[in-house]
């Protein structure tokens, strides 16, 4: 459950185990602390959100950091990769293009979408689940899916519509 939803974050599969590693220390480090007001699955479930998140932050900050200072640095020539490997277990060597694109405009949403959206259409959570997950109301994760699907069709459009000019132009 944990690694699953790890890899939904971040498609990769050394990073869902990284992440896996410390919502586990997390867990050990806390359960004292543990007040039972939720099920224990919803409880990993936030750690799980909470740590890739910020793995995914953090990841983006030290990709920051390596440009500005291939920018400003002695030689220059440090190779900065912009965009994460796609290594995702589930995708078909054949489908991870289209994979690639579909996440690439998944990771773009806002953090709750996002989130919302990795529950319950990857996850198949309800969305009664979801809110106890997102500490929020059924009625607000109804909205941020909708959000968040209108904000996809938009970007997948977008997406295709540059992929194809490219093709054009090749």
């Amino acid at each position: 459950m944990v690694y699953n939803l790890a890899l939904h974050y971040v498609q990769n599969v050394e990073d869902a185990e990284e992440i896996t590693q410390d919502v586990f220390l997390a867990v050990h480090q806390s359960i004292d602390g543990f007040e039972q007001r939720a099920a224990v699955s919803t409880w990993m479930y936030r750690i799980t959100i909470n740590k890739s998140l910020d793995f995914i932050r953090s990841r983006k900050r030290k990709k920051r950091f390596a440009f500005i200072t291939s920018l400003f640095g002695e030689d220059g020539r440090e190779n900065v990769q912009i965009y994460s490997n796609f290594n995702h277990p589930g995708a078909a060597l054949e489908q991870k293009e289209a994979m690639q694109r579909i996440f690439a405009c998944i990771n773009s949403l806002p953090d709750s979408q996002k989130t919302a959206l990795i529950l319950m259409k990857i996850e198949g959570r309800s969305q009664q689940e979801t809110a106890e997950i997102m500490n929020t109301t059924a009625k607000a994760v109804e909205s941020l899916v909708q959000r968040a699907k209108v904000s996809l069709v938009k970007k997948l459009e977008a997406a295709e519509g540059n992929a194809n000019g490219s093709r054009l132009t090749q």
